[in-house]
């Protein structure tokens, strides 16, 4: 597995930028190449939610059934494709004083084995790290905006 990490502070306290992320209705708007993030079922957040999810990348729509495998109130929010496009994404929230956070993302893809892994993954990666920091920008602006 591939992995991209990254962390940035956002002037907002530790339980809006939780409550934020955790809401899957927001993450078209925050997550970069997101086009669909839909619930499967009638739970929504929390250890064991599991969403319909669709990532542009380029020409490409990479498909995926992801699940929360590990949450932790204001703290941790993992995310595990269990089927389709293979990728694990956790976001982690550190309170830095009263009123700021620190958010961290740790997200990892698998590729195909082989060349044809070898020649997709020196074109994906540039695209994922930008893709990771134009995320942490626009969650960090959208949270931010919140406290106003």
């Amino acid at each position: 597995m591939i992995h991209v990490r990254h962390k940035a502070v956002a002037v907002v306290p530790v339980e809006l930028a939780f409550a934020h992320i955790d809401d899957y209705r927001n993450v078209p708007d925050w997550m970069f190449g997101i086009t669909r993030f839909d619930p499967i079922g009638t739970q929504v957040q929390g250890l064991g939610a599991r969403y319909d999810a669709a990532m542009q990348i380029g020409p490409k729509t990479m498909k995926s059934t992801v699940e929360i495998t590990e949450w932790e109130q204001d703290r941790l929010i993992t995310l595990s494709s269990v089927e389709g496009f293979g990728n694990k994404s956790s976001w982690m929230f550190a309170p830095v004083g009263d009123d700021h956070t620190e958010l961290s993302v740790d997200f990892g893809y698998e590729l195909p084995g082989g060349m044809a892994g070898r020649m997709l993954g020196k074109l994906i990666e540039p695209f994922v790290v930008t893709a990771i920091r134009q995320t942490e920008a626009n969650l960090r602006k959208q949270i931010e905006a919140l406290e106003l």
